[in-house]
């Protein structure tokens, strides 16, 4: 990990576009083993609907990050206006072939379609999201199986820092089910005491100033202000938000916290780029699990 250059920055800068990138060239070692042992690759299925252009760029990065690790990627472009019912009988299909390991369904979806149904179909050996209220409640009793990417990402984030998260005060900001309320579960399994803000939660920047470990996943642009930041703090920034020059941003205000924290994660090129490694990862979880391994 590398020190800031500025003399008016203390914190440390956690790499997740370094980490990520080691740890593929890990995985792609495991798989190409794995593939000669088994006689096939690991399989991600990839389900878009419609025409989002953000989700078209992410779905992109999925497949190309399968193509350099050696998984095989079963892409399944939809067009907006495909029925409820047809997405849950391509679901089912992928459920019953054995060369899909993962299943990846990319939101949102339009407006006619439940995602929560899409999500409950899905295999809960094969939901390499870690959304399934299976994976979820897995988690919940200390028995993780396939784990929620951006939070795990988040984890393995937090583990290059080298401290001991046991008794750690963590305050989780927003407490969606995407990141937050997985993000708590994590930190509870690693030792930590978790509080969860939200939209009803008072006093944001009371309890932001008392945490060891801020996770900022509400989605609001400059949400936890830097000089909120305890110091010696560690903070990870889930947020990501373009700004009007094109630039990136995240929920926290970077440049007062960087100078308060001993370690942050930039936007972009922190959590980010994690949180793809982390679908792989599960991928080939999944894989080592179908196969017997």
């Amino acid at each position: 990990m590398r020190t800031m250059t500025d003399d008016q920055r203390t914190a440390q800068i956690l790499d997740g576009k370094a980490l990520s990138a080691q740890m593929r060239r890990s995985m792609a070692a495991e798989v190409a083993e794995l593939t000669q042992r088994h006689g096939r690759a690991p399989g991600l299925a990839v389900i878009l609907v419609g025409e989002d252009p953000a989700s078209q760029v992410y779905v992109r990065n999925k497949t190309s990050g399968c193509e350099k690790m050696g998984v095989a990627s079963f892409s399944h472009h939809l067009p907006a206006e495909t029925s409820q019912q047809h997405l849950l009988g391509l679901i089912s299909e992928l459920n019953a072939d054995p060369k899909v390991d993962g299943i990846l369904v990319q939101l949102p979806v339009p407006e006619h379609i439940n995602p929560d149904s899409l999500i409950e179909a899905i295999d809960p050996g094969k939901d390499v999201d870690g959304f399934h209220p299976y994976n979820v409640g897995r988690l919940a009793a200390r028995k993780p199986a396939l784990r929620s990417c951006t939070p795990f990402g988040c984890m393995k984030l937090l583990e290059q820092t080298g401290e001991d998260l046991h008794g750690k005060v963590c305050v989780v900001v927003g407490a969606s089910n995407i990141v937050g309320r997985p993000m708590a579960l994590e930190l509870l399994l690693a030792g930590a005491t978790v509080t969860v803000t939200h939209k009803f939660t008072r006093d944001l920047q009371q309890h932001v100033e008392r945490a060891d470990i801020v996770v900022a996943a509400a989605g609001k642009q400059g949400l936890v202000k830097g000089e909120w930041i305890k110091p010696g703090a560690i903070v990870i920034d889930v947020g990501i938000h373009r700004l009007a020059d094109g630039s990136l941003t995240g929920d926290v205000e970077f440049d007062v916290a960087a100078k308060r924290a001993a370690w942050i994660t930039p936007v972009p090129g922190g959590v980010g780029p994690m949180t793809i490694t982390m679908l792989l990862a599960n991928t080939v979880t999944a894989f080592k699990a179908h196969v017997g391994e």
